[in-house]
């Protein structure tokens, strides 16, 4: 039995979100701000009942909504209960015990296996109404005391409705359970069909049991602290309260029981002069104040003080708080995911829930790359066996892990992960990214490439705003020089026309880098998917009749210069501006090159004509309009060969590109290491320059 979905409506970000959850792990992604700590909240709130709702956890155009229906002058209409509200889609097998779910099952068809659970924060007709009058005596409270203060001489601001429902709204809104019918051929659920589980008495704690490791874990390196410690004890207690008490537990008890025989024939000789003052006190008949102290350790009482961490380094035990934070909180996080595991379990009078959900929320704190590696790979493992009891009762252990942490997704399994996004101001979608495969249905191996690269090397996209699409690694080592000096040159040109900037500086933004290759068509369903904007720094691969012909004479178009060029041969230019000829390829401005991908927006950029010149590649391009820099420091290059070639003016850059560059990385690597420090004794390509600059405009 298992959790399959998730719908949410109008808990903060979430006001019309729906996530699919997979039967063991559901690792949930996505960047700051997007809803992964708002799932944990409100399945606590629904699930635990130990925090309440407030009016900040209302989404924000349902606070408008709600702000409106209440202002209204004119009584309206009876309503359905609105507010927040959450469904949990269950499914269960023959194998499963029904006995808990008996009561709420809606449908005996034995072809319906879906249970639906609905949570809800709602406000009711007739509680609107109430709210509407004790709003009006609360306005007119306010009015009077605003008066009093006045005839007093003193300021008094009113409060007013959002004080009114910041304070009361527990009155108005009510918690309600409920279990509604799922109609398996159009997999709707009816609403008008439900068990009220409040006024049944039912109970679902036998059916769901939801736990979670939360972000904000007590971990420090303070010597004061003892995290560690206190979860061995805590745990211990977990597991002595469990059915499965091992030999080791009672080993334990009955050497204490030997110690206490002895330590009390110590404590005799040790407190017998308190004692016997003890005895002297008036008032009290002889032998009724004979007190003694004797020994009675606890087991639990003496691991709780009793107990420490150390970890061993050249023969050495050292203090838990010796150890680096990375590992105290990968320690910690096992110790709790234990000590939760063993309450799952439940005591032996008790069978544990049928879905035992436990959410864990950023592991990667504190822990570094590799560390995070392990992590993700060994959590499968290590919660495999779910809940396993001596006695028999098993169940499965139901995981979500929410992180930031592109080295975690990198070494996932592509089908676990759940990408949440920012549909609009106040809404959050959460999608598959297994789901993206029907997207590749045409061409499959697109697909496995695309998983196969994104979990290996490049998952920071997952957690980007932009993206910029560059070819190797010329533009890998340059790029991010690139918008430093984009960046500089922004500011001291607003500086001087003593202007503001509308957008962040490129490194300030949240940009990630892709290195594709010639494979940059294959992501643009990815990043339609992701919904985010992105420029493809490409080369406009000009080819032209160069005189060569193949066994049947017919022309074979080679590389050559863009003057010459009958077309390209660009793969990207080909995909995303198809049907262009080549004399327009060549003269389409920025706005020209930029396509909608579904909701995104993609900038092609590639050499336009500047200073009279028409580039074929990067180096011709930037060794056309930065020749007298290269040639200044041309015997300080190690990515030129047959310098002399530089001399005059009687080679164009097209020729210099083809005959000097020795290495194309080297020659990157030149470029910066030769710059001075703002990186003016240099010009970056215009094509380049214009991505750049248009990439920063959100």
């Amino acid at each position: 039995m298992n959790i399959f979905k998730i719908k949410i409506n109008n808990f903060r970000l979430l006001k019309e979100f729906s996530i699919d959850l997979e039967e063991d792990l559901s690792l949930v992604i996505g960047k700051n701000n997007t809803g992964k700590t708002s799932i944990l909240s409100v399945l606590d709130k629904f699930l635990n009942e130990k925090t309440k709702f407030s009016y900040d956890d209302f989404n924000i155009e349902f606070k408008k909504q709600l702000v409106s229906l209440i202002e209204q002058e004119t009584i309206v209409e009876e309503f359905d209960p609105l507010g927040i509200k959450m469904k949990l889609f269950i499914q269960y097998c023959e194998r499963d015990n029904l006995s808990n779910v008996s009561r709420i099952l809606m449908d005996l068809d034995p072809e319906n296996n879906v249970v639906v659970l609905g949570f809800e924060f709602t406000l009711n007709y007739t509680d609107f109404l109430k709210l509407k009058s004790d709003l009006f005596v609360f306005t007119a409270n306010e009015s009077a005391k605003k008066i009093k203060a006045k005839e007093k001489d003193v300021e008094y601001e009113e409060r007013s409705l959002k004080d009114f429902l910041q304070k009361e709204i527990g009155n108005y809104f009510k918690i309600q359970r409920k279990s509604f019918e799922y109609q398996i051929d159009t997999e709707e659920v009816n609403e008008e069909n439900f068990i009220d589980l409040e006024k049944e008495a039912i109970s679902i704690k036998d059916v769901i049991n939801f736990k979670y490791i939360s972000a904000r874990r007590d971990v420090t390196n303070r010597e004061v602290d003892k995290t560690l410690s206190r979860q061995t004890s805590n745990l211990y207690k977990k597991r002595e309260d469990s059915s499965e008490k091992s030999q080791a537990t009672e080993d334990f008890k009955d050497q204490l029981a030997g110690t206490d025989k002895v330590l009390t024939e110590i404590y005799g000789t040790l407190f017998n002069e308190v004692i016997d003052k003890v005895k002297n006190f008036g008032g009290i008949k002889m032998n009724e104040s004979d007190i003694a102290i004797i020994s009675t350790l606890q087991h639990r009482d003496l691991l709780e003080g009793n107990t420490t961490v150390v970890y061993t380094h050249d023969d050495h035990k050292l203090p838990e708080h010796y150890n680096g934070l990375g590992y105290m909180n990968l320690i910690s996080m096992i110790f709790e995911i234990e000590i939760i595991v063993q309450e799952f379990k439940r005591d032996k009078d008790k069978k544990p829930a049928d879905i035992n959900l436990l959410f864990i929320e950023e592991p990667e704190a504190h822990t570094h790359p590799q560390m995070q590696y392990v992590f993700i790979k060994n959590i499968k493992e290590l919660l495999s066996d779910g809940i396993k009891r001596e006695d028999g009762e098993n169940r499965i252990l139901q995981y979500i892990i929410t992180t930031h942490s592109s080295h975690i997704v990198a070494d996932s399994d592509f089908d676990d992960i759940k990408y949440l996004k920012i549909q609009s101001t106040n809404n959050v979608t959460a999608k598959n990214l297994k789901d993206l495969k029907e997207e590749y249905a045409i061409d499959t191996d697109q697909f496995e490439f695309l998983k196969q690269y994104l979990t290996i090397s490049r998952a920071e996209i997952f957690f980007a705003d932009k993206a910029i699409l560059i070819e190797g690694d010329t533009e890998r080592i340059l790029i991010p020089t690139f918008m430093r000096k984009i960046d500089l040159e922004e500011k001291a040109r607003l500086e001087a026309e003593n202007a503001k900037d509308d957008f962040l500086p490129l490194l300030s933004q949240n940009i990630s880098i892709i290195e594709v290759g010639a494979y940059s068509q294959i992501f643009e369903k990815f990043i339609q998917f992701l919904g985010i904007r992105g420029i493809i720094i490409t080369d406009i691969d000009s080819k032209g009749d160069l005189g060569k012909r193949d066994d049947n004479d017919r022309v074979i178009l080679e590389a050559c210069r863009v003057t010459t060029g009958v077309e390209t041969s660009n793969t990207a230019l080909l995909h995303f501006l198809p049907g262009i000829s080549w004399e327009q390829l060549k003269a389409l401005d920025i706005e020209q090159r930029t396509i909608s991908v579904g909701s995104s927006k993609l900038c092609i950029c590639y050499q336009q004509i500047e200073s009279a010149y028409h580039a074929r590649s990067f180096e011709d391009s930037f060794i056309h309009i930065n020749r007298t820099f290269i040639n200044d420091k041309r015997d300080k290059f190690q990515g030129l060969q047959n310098r002399k070639l530089f001399d005059g003016a009687k080679n164009d850059a097209y020729e210099l590109a083809e005959k000097c560059i020795k290495k194309k990385t080297h020659f990157a690597l030149d470029i910066l290491y030769h710059s001075d420090d703002n990186f003016s004794n240099w010009e970056i390509p215009e094509y380049i320059k214009k991505g750049l600059l248009w990439l920063k405009k959100d």
